[in-house]
């Protein structure tokens, strides 16, 4: 199995509520090395992304010990790599502010690595890639079938002057979900995609006529939804929340979920099984903290 992922590197600051502070790589970072620890022998991991020229040997070094993963798609730029501070409240609750984020990865540093079995694209950002350079990787792998998963994510949040993000509705969400086998999206995502007299499962399912077959919406602690189409009817199946002991950071989990999705979809191609996976890695990753023990998610939390 050979995966291409793509979605901008962050430097994040994680401000706990009790005051303490976690700093370590985030965005991709969680998804790349996440895939790297299910990885099987043969298995390759194929990131595309920049990050800053002085900040380059030490990812590299970073990721050395995930032998899964080929760097070679990570590219330095003299732009700072993008700072993400995550103001974590009692209750779960967030503010995120970003300052330098990346420009949009080219369609040319992606173009040579296509030849793969699946693509993650999650964006990390909201700016990680435009619609015309996905709608390039879509004509190009067309002809060989290769899906790929797609995490809104950012691309639902607006920048502030203060660099504060803000949630905000995406003009074009129709577009995006057109060139992408599967979606993802967590609850506030999907409910401000669409206006307001729309259920959550009268969205997915006007993304399921899309194009996708499967639309996964992640509820945290609540487990998952998978939403499908079967027989012109959408069939929701909820995958419940796992009980985590010792919860300490629900940084990266999202990032996480897609990762091991992508992975385990391509091994099995059953979209039931890889959710389910991805629902036990997710919960795996909250018992960590920050991104610095990822090689510690271990591949038997996503066993099928």
């Amino acid at each position: 199995m050979k995966a291409l992922i793509l979605g901008h590197l962050c430097l994040d600051v994680i401000h706990l509520p009790d005051g303490s502070e976690i700093r370590g790589y985030g965005g991709i970072y969680y998804a790349i090395t996440a895939m790297a620890v299910m990885a099987d022998r043969a298995d390759r991991i194929l990131p595309v992304f920049s990050v800053n020229r002085d900040d380059h040997a030490p990812l590299l070094k970073a990721l050395a010990q995930f032998p899964a993963i080929d760097p070679s798609g990570i590219y330095p730029l003299d732009a700072p790599t993008n700072q993400v501070h995550l103001f974590y409240r009692d209750g779960g609750t967030r503010t995120e502010c970003s300052k330098d984020i990346a420009p949009p990865i080219p369609f040319e540093r992606i173009r040579p690595l296509l030849s793969v079995d699946g693509i993650l694209l999650n964006m990390i950002s909201g700016r990680d890639l435009t619609l015309e350079s996905l709608d390039q990787i879509r004509m190009a792998i067309r002809p060989h079938g290769t899906p790929v998963h797609f995490d809104y994510h950012s691309l639902t949040l607006g920048i502030r002057p203060d660099h504060g993000r803000f949630r905000r509705p995406v003009d074009d969400w129709r577009r995006w979900a057109f060139m992408t086998e599967t979606v993802q999206l967590n609850e506030e995502e999907i409910a401000g995609l669409a206006p307001d007299s729309m259920t959550e499962q009268q969205t997915a399912g006007h993304l399921l006529t899309l194009g996708p077959k499967g639309v996964i919406v992640t509820r945290g602690a609540g487990g998952a939804s998978l939403f499908t189409n079967e027989k012109k009817k959408v069939i929701r199946t909820d995958i419940p929340g796992l009980a985590v002991d010792r919860a300490v950071d629900a940084t990266g989990c999202g990032d996480v979920f897609g990762a091991v999705f992508l992975h385990q979809y391509l091994k099995h191609n059953d979209l039931h099984g890889a959710v389910e996976a991805a629902n036990r890695a997710a919960a795996a990753k909250a018992r960590l903290a920050g991104s610095d023990r990822m090689a510690e998610l271990r591949p038997d939390a996503a066993a099928a």
